[in-house]
């Protein structure tokens, strides 16, 4: 046999007579790939709606004219710049090349639907400005009734009025966070969409804008300018700079189009994108053990058909690509599929997310030659990487074996794998130990973590010898001679039952990394108030996304008033460059912060900071060398620079925030001012009840936001992690389902295995409910075993994601035991289902028939 065709004509004829043997793998190859290539086709889709909604909805505007500064602090994806005069419009007009220029004022604004509640809740963001009437120059274009035109009358995009529930002529309130009355008098749409995304738009005129939104009339977010004919967007700008007064500066229509996509949908896209990524590659890593165990099993059971193939004049060489030919062949065929159901996954995608309240920008799918050719790439290349060991091993059979009888695979562990996997253990605890103490350092946990998998890996059919012999200890006293049977199925080739059980690990395991995450998460937000929140109740703005206005500065003075309260505070926000490095700014009242917040230790006092003391958190005094009495250089978003003097300097400023200035020294810099939160302490002998509701009767003025106790306030700003823990668990449920694939085809392929000792334990007297049981119990077996090891890799792999995380803050670690242990139900449950077709094909088996069998 020395023609290379005859062994690729011998794979397609093994193929089409065991279809069966591969139908597993074919399936999760096809999910992953699908997995993958409905990733890639649906960014792809909403980068390119994304680009086309921005580009039609602003081809109007040739320049912009803005602040040239920006302060931009942590976490923003936009930074902070100051306003301009509403007088440049008329030199504007007024140069050369220009057709028309209006003021764009922007500002938070948040609309209260016909059920009295918020529009777009803490989600997106919700926006106010004013209505500019060229509407070359205005992205939003009316779509039904009119522009405002008298004080209290508003535009608002089609989008936000679907949702909240409103129609032309209704009346309702905008947070601005000040309450505002006002009248819908039209309906707007972004371009040809109903809104920028889910994001809210309510336009006032330019009077209320400047009344409600900026600090002092005559300002302006920016000024948009549109070209006259002739003149293109860089002559415009070139233009322009020359009338432009300094701190001043004018970019083109296209390159301002291009940042306000990056910040409404490029972040958005990245983090979008780059989770599915990372999902799709645990999806496939997850296949990969799949593939290579029923690859591994068929190389098995084909010892005697391959040494006959030696025995015949087949090269090593020869075998080998026999069996990499099935794999390729199923590959290909798979992935292919693959691409048209991760299409499919694509559209419905697309039609789901506005089902549930989050439209996309409509537009076709963009099916781009990369998200085809990658998927198809990664798919045939993981399916072929996974068949290569068990292909070099079906080389390695001796022509001698075509005169023994075919055995069951019985593989174990050795003492070479025991010890690699101990090194490779030891290496990870080293390296991890070393990571998060260092620091921490997050590479140097990352690689910890890899070789903590790897070690998991390999030292798997090493520890699923004791594992399954503990775990199915029950099983002899509880199920008799089927259980007994069961464990030492899964007993009798260790290797086998670890590799089955690995895809399962994984997936179990990264549901617990995250589950152990977010439950670390609400533990440090619950310590955070109890430590540091010595209030009563808390007011407060939406913790989790970017929705809301703030609440109103005038609310805490007036809640102080109140005969229950003893200390209400609010706390407000500003941004300003410190010594050279933007930073967020507490702005509050530094005095009565004292009263309800505890700041532990603190150097110096809070008294007195006056417009030009700062008080500043001992880990940033500490980075920047600062101290009680030293002076720190602050620069504004309005250009004023101001030398401050540090007056005090606290331990815990988890709730206050790095750095505190008084309103007075905020006010002169300030643009839409609001606060965050307010704490509220009673007087002795008011009940929290009577204090509440006091509180909120106050408060109802003013928009009437939450008011919450300290464990209700505490949840709401951890409110967001059950929301990212939902979203994992439906990301991973496709690699839990492949995992079960696997142990259902490794099951089927035992079953095609045994098929003669199952007749014979039939013809001894076996049942055919003993025999369903047998096979059942030996999939729960290895079901719990990888349950088991991806909730102990899972719950090491959390512990370091917190320690890796804590940057030398307080975060505590914590095991949701209900929670942990649900999965561990559902993994167990989940492998009984797996093991249901294998155990009734089993109990279908003809007894004469199975005992002939070779």
């Amino acid at each position: 046999m020395t023609n290379p065709r005859a062994s690729v004509r011998l794979s397609i004829s093994s193929l089409s007579a065991h279809k069966r043997r591969f139908a597993g793998t074919f399936v999760a190859v096809l999910l992953g790939v699908a997995f993958l290539t409905g990733t890639l086709v649906m960014s792809d889709t909403l980068r390119a709606s994304f680009d086309t909604m921005f580009g039609n909805a602003t081809a109007g505007t040739d320049a912009v004219v803005r602040g040239s500064d920006v302060i931009t602090v942590a976490g923003e994806s936009r930074g902070t710049r100051q306003p301009v005069s509403t007088a440049l419009v008329k030199r504007i007009e007024h140069t050369p090349g220009v057709a028309a220029a209006a003021p764009d004022i922007q500002g938070a604004g948040q609309l209260i639907g016909s059920d009295g509640k918020p529009v777009g809740g803490q989600g997106p963001p919700t926006l106010a400005g004013n209505w500019i009437d060229d509407p070359e120059l205005n992205p939003y274009q009316l779509a039904a009734g009119r522009a405002p035109a008298a004080p209290g009358e508003v535009v608002i995009n089609r989008g936000t009025a679907d949702r909240g529930g409103l129609r032309i002529g209704d009346t309702t309130v905008l947070r601005t966070p000040d309450p505002v009355r006002v009248t819908i008098v039209g309906l707007a749409t972004f371009g040809d969409q109903d809104g920028m995304g889910q994001v809210t738009y309510t336009a006032m005129t330019q009077s209320d804008a400047e009344e409600h939104l900026t600090p002092k009339p005559g300002e302006a977010s920016t000024i948009q300018v549109r070209a006259g004919p002739g003149t293109s967007q860089q002559e415009l700008v070139d233009a322009l700079r020359p009338v432009l007064p300094k701190g001043v500066e004018a970019i083109t229509g296209q390159a301002s189009a291009a940042e306000d996509r990056d910040m409404i949908s490029g972040a958005f896209l990245s983090l979008f994108t780059t989770l599915l990524l990372v999902f799709s590659g645990i999806v496939l890593l997850v296949t990969a053990f799949s593939i290579h165990n029923t690859f591994a099993i068929v190389v098995a059971q084909r010892t005697r058909e391959n040494a006959l193939l030696r025995a015949l004049g087949a090269s090593r060489g020869q075998v080998v690509g026999a069996s990499l030919v099935e794999a390729g062949a199923v590959g290909v065929t798979a992935s292919a599929a693959g691409l048209a159901g991760g299409i499919g996954i694509a559209a419905g995608l697309r039609a789901l997310f506005p089902a549930v309240g989050f439209p996309f920008p409509a537009g076709p799918l963009v099916i781009g030659a990369g998200s085809l050719l990658l998927p198809l790439a990664v798919g045939f290349l993981v399916c072929l990487a996974s068949a290569l060991l068990p292909a070099v091993r079906a080389g390695r059979t001796a022509p001698l074996a075509a005169l023994r009888e075919s055995a069951v695979d019985d593989s174990a562990a050795s003492r070479t794998r025991t010890l690699a996997g101990l090194v490779l253990l030891a290496a990870s605890v080293g390296t991890i130990l070393t990571g998060v103490s260092a620091g921490p350092s997050g590479p140097l946990s990352a690689a910890g973590a890899v070789l903590a998998l790897a070690a998991f890996v390999v030292l798997g059919p090493v520890a699923s010898s004791y594992a399954v012999r503990f775990l199915g200890a029950p099983l002899d006293r509880l199920r008799g001679v089927s259980g007994r049977l069961a464990r030492r199925n899964a007993l009798r080739s260790p290797r086998r039952t670890a590799s089955t059980a690995t895809a399962l690990m994984i997936g179990v395991a990264v549901v617990s990394l995250f589950t152990v995450f977010g439950a670390s998460l609400k533990a440090t937000m619950n310590q955070t108030v109890d430590r540091s929140f010595a209030g009563d109740v808390a007011i407060s703005a939406p913790a989790f996304g970017a929705g809301g206005s703030g609440l109103s500065p005038r609310l805490a003075p007036a809640v102080d008033r109140l005969p229950e309260v003893a200390t209400a505070v609010g706390l407000g926000k500003g941004v300003a460059e410190v010594d050279g490095a933007g930073r967020a700014l507490t702005v509050t009242d530094p005095a009565a912060l004292g009263r309800v917040f505890d700041l532990g230790r603190v150097d110096g006092s809070l008294n007195g900071l006056g417009t030009n003391g700062i008080a500043v958190s001992g880990t940033e005094a500490g980075k920047r060398g600062l101290h009680t009495g030293s002076t720190a250089r602050l620069t504004f978003t309005d250009g004023a620079r101001q030398n401050f003097t540090v007056r005090a300097v606290y331990d815990r400023p988890e709730l206050a925030g790095d750095y505190v200035i008084t309103r007075q020294a905020w006010a002169p810099h300030r643009a839409q001012d609001s606060d965050s939160l307010i704490a509220v302490s009673f007087k002795p002998g008011v009940s929290t009840a009577d204090g509440r509701a006091a509180v909120a009767k106050a408060a109802a003025a003013y928009g009437n936001p939450d008011v919450q106790t300290r464990s209700e306030y505490a949840q709401s700003s951890a409110g967001g992690i059950d929301m990212m823990l939902t979203l994992v668990y439906a990301l991973l449920a496709l690699a839990v389902l492949i995992a079960l694939l696997g142990i259902a085809n490794t099951l089927t392929l035992a079953v095609h295995e045994r098929t003669r000792e199952l007749g014979l334990l039939r013809a001894v007297g076996q049942t055919r409910s003993q025999l369903r049981s047998m096979v059942r119990w030996e999939s729960v077996l290895v079901a719990a075993f990888g349950t088991a090891g991806g909730l102990l890799l899972g719950g090491f792999l959390g512990w370091v994601l917190v320690e890796a995380s804590a940057g030398g803050t307080a975060f505590s670690f914590a095991l949701p035991p209900l929670r942990l242990l649900v999965i561990a139900l559902v993994g167990i449950t989940a492998g009984a289902l797996a093991g249901r077709r294998p155990a009734r094909r089993a109990a279908r088996l003809d007894v004469l028939r199975a005992i002939a069998a070779e």
